[in-house]
């Protein structure tokens, strides 16, 4: 006999690739008879974040509002900022949009919560009052202008060797050769890669002419010059990308978290300390292969998406639990829009010697950052699933168990 559940209020926080991915997972696997979903961003539309240095070169990106993905699916939009979360009452404080509507509390049974992450100036002095980052559509757009203004022959330094700082500069070089561009790198040049790899990056840099600063540590950031380590840098214009910081809301609730801030989970992304809230993407500490973190990544952050969205359906329509573990494959990276590099990669995210570049690579990378936005309005890969009817309500406040369960 169906038993009598009461309506199941779900509240998912942020609305990247992550949050996005999820309520809609959630939308395709329960009754909208029994749960309503709301997705709170603020912003309506959807942004590529792993696009925000084409962005920030002047190229338009497609629009994707959030009211064409959404539509028919059930999932609530509400436009607004968290400015706290009471996780023992179990509300969610929102402040609507400037001139748009008054505050409001938001009461949840369960919460998921992706409110990503932002650039870390990581308490270099200058560096938050005159670098840019391009960490969010509005600090890429704040570049773009700036950029624009920009006279030929002036210096721009990038400061950061991964991935984000590496595709910036060559965007920036290939889009803007009459800009003398600059990299400053705390290692050597792609020393996360492969042999094969490095050597790719190095032969694009040298022909894009970007002069890459290697072994410095960026002491200061001025006005038109970064110091280093190593000595001066000139730099009309400074681009921050040497990582990213979890949102601070969290680790001012009573969720457990680790050092970085982030909520600690288990293997279904569901909250160590309180089971009716999971955490994922960027705002999780999640233990990859052999208990290595996953790193802040589109890449580490959908498959948490989808782990969360397919436990909480599991609970609350008592069936299995996923068991699939998060793991790597490759790190794609555009080196401009004419050249790439895949790195492929061990489960725990180790260069292998196997590396795939040129022209073949840009495609590659390109179709990847496609199907991540085509996946986020499509989260069950276009397959048909079931709507299932919600049979149990989640248990309640004790700490989770170690099974995960």
């Amino acid at each position: 006999m169906q038993q009598n559940i009461q309506h199941h209020r779900v509240i998912v926080i942020g609305a990247g690739y992550t949050g996005a991915s999820a309520a809609g997972r959630l939308a395709r696997r329960l009754r909208r008879e029994d749960v309503s979903i709301t997705l709170v961003n603020a912003e309506a539309d959807f942004v590529e974040r792993v696009r925000m240095h084409q962005l920030a070169v002047g190229q338009d990106l497609r629009p994707r509002p959030f009211d064409e993905m959404f539509a028919g699916t059930g999932v609530r939009l509400r436009l607004g900022k968290v400015t706290g979360i009471d996780v023992e009452g179990r509300t969610v404080s929102v402040t609507a949009p400037e001139g748009t509507g008054e505050p409001e509390t938001l009461s949840y049974d369960t919460l998921v919560y992706a409110l990503g992450s932002a650039w870390s100036t990581r308490a270099v002095p200058g560096a938050a009052e005159h670098a840019h980052d391009i960490a969010g559509r509005d600090g890429a757009l704040r570049l773009r202008d700036r950029l624009a203004a920009l006279a030929p022959g002036s210096p721009v330094t990038v400061v950061g060797g991964g991935l984000t700082g590496v595709e910036a500069a060559t965007e920036l070089a290939e889009t803007r050769p009459d800009l003398d561009v600059a990299l400053v790198a705390r290692g050597a040049l792609g020393d996360w890669l492969s042999p094969k790899g490095a050597r790719h990056l190095r032969k694009v840099f040298t022909d894009l002419r970007i002069t890459a600063h290697e072994h410095a540590d960026v002491t200061a950031v001025h006005a038109d010059r970064v110091t280093t380590t190593e000595g001066d840098v000139p730099a009309a214009i400074t681009v921050w990308t040497t990582g990213f910081a979890v949102h601070p809301i969290a680790r001012a609730t009573a969720l457990e978290t680790g050092d970085t801030g982030q909520i600690v989970v288990d293997a279904t992304m569901r909250s160590t300390s309180h089971p009716d809230v999971y955490a994922i993407g960027d705002a999780a500490l999640v233990a990859g292969p052999g208990g290595k973190p996953l790193r802040m990544s589109c890449a580490s952050g959908i498959p948490t998406a989808w782990q969360a969205a397919d436990a909480i359906a599991a609970r609350l329509t008592g069936t299995k639990l996923p068991t699939t573990a998060p793991r790597y494959f490759n790190q794609c990276v555009s080196l401009g829009r004419k050249e790439g590099l895949i790195q492929y990669v061990t489960a725990d995210d180790r260069a292998v010697s196997a590396a795939l570049t040129g022209r073949v690579a840009a495609l590659y990378k390109e179709l990847v950052c496609k199907g991540a936005a085509w996946g986020v309005a499509n989260p069950t890969m276009g397959l048909p699933t079931r709507r299932r009817r919600m049979t149990t309500e989640p248990a309640t406040r004790a700490k989770v168990p170690a099974e995960a369960a």
